[in-house]
């Protein structure tokens, strides 16, 4: 990847990761259904209106839209304004990756090898010790609500892979498009019609999440991967929970405890270890390891960040 584009891919990244700040942030003057709903309206009109169809069959847009937007982003949010702060969960929600894996060894059938066994048991022991550490008073609650997240997220992964649209920006407009209608009537049957005081920073946290986060973002990361292999591009997607829990400790205060750090190593190591092929054996020139099945379902999953 040229120096100028991996600045891109990390620059993006760091985006992604203050998202969950910004997310934060936006849930001080929104309710967490109808801040979701707000996404994705702004995300998607007027934008639908000037990308054409998305170009797969309906079906398949609206299992997208309820995986990869109703169910993951309203339990995401939730879990966040029921007390899950913003650095950890975008540690948290990375589980997705390995969900994903055993997913497609459910419902593709593939091969679920040593290597990806390995790679999950090590990534769940660091959610397991996030589970414990919050489990001596914290949200845990709050926390089961983000791995549920995790969960839609790999789900919708499985979904696009099925899908398999011809251009991937405009089926996540689509996306945004057909779970804004029923995301909004969700909030107002759970939550009732919120009252609303303006708030410069829930205004701008809205913008950031559905313009800059999403669109922007997305259009992006398409754009890197128009002129790379996901197997170089996917990789920097592990860099959204450093930055997110950076961001975090930086802007709100969220402690970096020795516990949090353990846990970030097992779980980013755990995922990439899982979505990596070993390097073959050779006493010539090394052969760099590329990302399989896994490392191409990380990709996608990135793309709802």
């Amino acid at each position: 990847m040229r120096t100028r584009h991996l600045l891109l891919a990390i620059g993006l990244t760091a985006l992604w990761g203050f998202n969950f700040v910004v997310m934060e942030v936006g849930l001080r003057s929104f309710p967490p259904l109808f801040y979701v709903a707000l996404r994705f309206l702004l995300a998607a009109f007027p934008a639908v209106l000037l990308v054409g169809g998305p170009g797969v069959p309906w079906r398949k847009v609206l299992v997208a839209g309820a995986t990869l937007g109703i169910g993951q982003y309203a339990l995401l949010l939730t879990g966040m304004r029921a007390g899950m702060p913003a650095g950890l969960t975008s540690l948290v929600v990375q589980v997705q990756a390995i969900f994903t894996a055993v997913l497609a060894v459910v419902l593709l059938g593939e091969r679920l090898t040593r290597r990806r066994i390995t790679g999950m048991a090590v990534a769940f022991a660091g959610l397991a010790l996030i589970a414990a550490d919050l489990g001596t008073g914290g949200p845990i609650g709050a926390f089961l609500l983000v791995v549920g997240a995790a969960f839609f997220w790999s789900a919708g992964n499985i979904a696009v892979r099925n899908a398999a649209p011809p251009d991937s920006f405009r089926f996540m407009v689509w996306i945004c498009g057909v779970a804004a209608i029923p995301m909004t009537a969700l909030a107002l049957l759970v939550e009732g019609v919120p009252h609303l005081e303006f708030s410069v920073e829930g205004g701008l946290s809205v913008l950031y999440v559905s313009m800059i986060a999403t669109l922007g973002g997305f259009g992006v990361w398409g754009f890197l991967l128009k002129r790379y292999d996901a197997s170089v591009v996917a990789p920097s997607a592990l860099l959204v929970p450093v930055f997110g829990m950076t961001s975090a400790a930086l802007f709100t205060g969220e402690s970096l405890s020795p516990v949090k750090l353990t846990a970030a190593a097992l779980i980013i190591s755990g995922v990439l270890y899982a979505g990596t092929r070993a390097r073959p054996f050779s006493s010539s020139a090394s052969t760099p390891s590329v990302l399989s099945e896994t490392g191409e379902n990380e990709r996608k999953a990135t793309e709802m960040m």
